[in-house]
């Protein structure tokens, strides 16, 4: 096998297609560890890398470096930069082991792998720990340090070193892994919560004045940001060099995106191809003044909302357009679950809704150009709203409308009847007259609050178009006319062209986009508004619903987070009809496990 260097005699990287090993034959493919995180558990994936001419020999990879990996068929964008735990080279072949936590999607993508499964992987990447100067007479021992999974790169470079040249340290919050090629003189565990070795974190095992008794020569460690900050400090007070293997969002690996950019006394550097291992001494740690740590809670935390004084049993609504009238789902999942349900769009008259293609999906959305397709309100008020307001949740009737006086109509009809919230929609997309045309500027948005709040008792959550050039200023106007709650927003427009037949997909050109694409746009569209809804008086304050590509707990909990009181899904119902069940469930589970007893104590607390 020949090993592909460049001029210099350095490793370069390259895209290989590496296969899962088989379990039979003693290879772990994905082996479950005790879990570091409450919502994570820590794996072993163990891949063979076969020698390929094609590649002109392979890049054996080098303690401290690591490889951007990917599922063969991935749905995510961006490949996962993981350290080289374990490598054993073979006669044909190079086995690599990797240890991973399972945290995001991207790291669940390759738990799921099987064996003879095939992982992209591009690599080796990054620099190496440097290997330990032993010169000084009476020096011979270095120590390592690892972190959670940060133990992965520190074991791996231990595997290079001398057995009993050196001692590891390993912290963890709970339970050990990832030591099991450790030739250690000395092997010192922490834990957190006590259940292995000294309990308490790294300083439990290791000050300055333990570096200094024990002379060693250098210091190498990965690990959590707060640990690295502390292993420097205590290095420099003891005069003791150390490498610190750093750790950034990145896209390529290569130097390129430059997404991974961390802050040196040497001005930016890029980690993946600058580090990850650092000098200690080179690095500027910036510390962030987190919040102190909640306590879990020993009971379930209450969801329940107040909306302009409607009681939801939890914040997750159903969004108009998307859940029909409630009772179409009733043989799919049971709907007294959800807290809310908003209407289909209804309007004054009957509509028939768009001609042509409603429906197209785009990558991480959809599109849409029904219409506002809808039986009227009279109809709804006679036929569907007595079947809804039987089903539990609370009922949000969506009234929509072309002129300002089927919006008056339609206020005044709803307003006779038991339906808790009306929800003004001034945003709609989709149709030639009223619609978003109402929400684009300040002035025709004021007067179609205000018209609506003259004609109904009930309370009124205004949905805004995202379109609009000052929806700050659309927000604030709408408030000051009566709004009880504004919901933000809908969809945003787009244009999707038929490649085959070279015209647009839809008859009117424009269409909503929704999905998960969109949701960081509308994050963005809920703490903008939320920051300024705070500079009201308090009694000027109303509460905001999040709307735009919420598919799972931790979507509602960044737009809860950003200051909404509730959020409503719509497109993750098309994804998975069971959606908005499992944003309830994991809402509360994260809830409980982070300390939040209620949505309003964790509400805006990125604000």
């Amino acid at each position: 096998m020949t090993e592909t260097t460049d001029c210099g005699g350095k490793t370069v990287p390259v895209f290989a297609r590496a296969k899962v090993l088989d379990r039979r034959n003693n290879l772990t493919d994905c082996r479950e560890r005790s879990s570091d995180f409450a919502d994570g558990a820590v794996f072993t994936l163990k891949v063979s890398i076969p020698f390929n001419l094609s590649l002109n020999g392979y890049s054996f990879p080098r303690p401290g470096q690591f490889y951007m990996l990917r599922t063969e068929h991935s749905a995510k964008v961006l490949s996962r930069p993981i350290s080289v735990f374990h490598v054993e080279k073979k006669s044909r072949s190079i086995i690599i082991e990797f240890l991973i936590l399972k945290k995001g999607e991207g790291t669940r993508e390759l738990y799921r792998l099987k064996r003879g499964d095939i992982l992209l992987m591009l690599g080796p990447l990054g620099n190496m720990f440097p290997a330990p100067d032993f010169k000084t007479e009476g020096q011979n021992k270095v120590c390592l340090i690892g972190g959670g999974i940060g133990v992965a790169p520190v074991a791996g470079f231990a595997e290079s070193l001398v057995p009993k040249s050196y001692d590891f340290i390993a912290s963890f919050k709970s339970a050990s892994y990832g030591l099991e090629h450790l030739k250690a003189d000395d092997l010192i565990i922490t834990t957190e919560d006590g259940s292995e070795g000294l309990s308490g974190m790294l300083p439990a095992a290791v000050d300055s004045q333990k570096l200094i008794a024990k002379k060693y020569t250098t210091v190498y460690a990965c690990g959590p940001l707060p640990m690295l900050e502390y292993v420097k400090k205590i290095c420099g007070e003891a005069r003791v060099r150390c490498w610190l293997s750093m750790e950034a969002r990145m896209a390529c690996g290569m130097g390129v995106c430059l997404g991974c950019s961390i802050k040196t006394k040497k001005g930016y550097k890029k980690c993946c191809v600058d580090g990850p291992v650092f000098d200690g001494e080179m690095l500027i740690f910036e510390s962030s003044a987190f919040k102190p740590r909640r306590k879990p809670l020993s009971k379930d935390p209450d969801l329940s909302v107040n909306i302009a004084g409607v009681r939801f049993i939890n914040p997750v609504i159903a969004a108009s357009g998307t859940f029909g009238f409630g009772t179409e789902y009733m043989s799919v999942f049971d709907v007294k679950s959800l807290g809310g349900i908003a209407s289909k769009g209804l309007t004054l008259e009957e509509r028939q809704g768009n001609s042509g293609i409603r429906i197209w999906e785009t990558p991480s959305g959809i599109m849409n150009s029904v219409g506002l397709q809808n039986p009227g309100i009279k109809h709804f008020i006679e036929h569907e709203l007595g079947q809804m307001l039987k089903l539990g949740p609370v009922t949000l009737a969506n009234l929509s409308g072309s002129t300002l006086e089927t919006y008056v109509e339609g206020a005044k009809l709803l307003d006779k009847t038991d339906v808790p919230m009306i929800e003004l929609n001034i945003s709609c997309p989709n149709v030639s007259q009223g619609g978003a045309a109402w929400g684009m500027s300040c002035s025709s948005a004021a007067e179609a609050t205000r018209a609506v709040r003259a004609v109904t008792a009930k309370p009124l959550a205004v949905k805004l178009t995202p379109q609009a050039p000052d929806l700050i200023g659309v927000a604030v106007a709408c408030i000051n006319e009566g709004a009880d709650a504004l919901v933000i927003g809908n969809s945003f427009q787009g244009v999707a062209i038929d490649i085959e037949n070279g015209r647009p997909v839809f008859d009117k050109v424009k269409a909503g986009v929704g999905g998960p694409a969109m949701r960081p746009l509308a994050v963005k569209n809920v703490y903008e508004i939320a920051s300024e809804i705070n500079k009201l008086p308090p009694q000027n304050r109303v509460p905001l619903i999040g709307v735009g590509g919420i598919v799972s707990w931790q979507d509602a909990v960044e737009f809860i987070m950003a200051g909404a009181s509730a959020v409503e899904i719509g497109s993750g119902t098309f994804i998975d009809p069971y959606t908005m069940l499992r944003v309830i469930d994991g809402l509360s589970a994260f809830m409980k496990r982070k300390g939040y007893a209620s949505i309003e104590e964790m509400r805006g607390c990125a604000l």
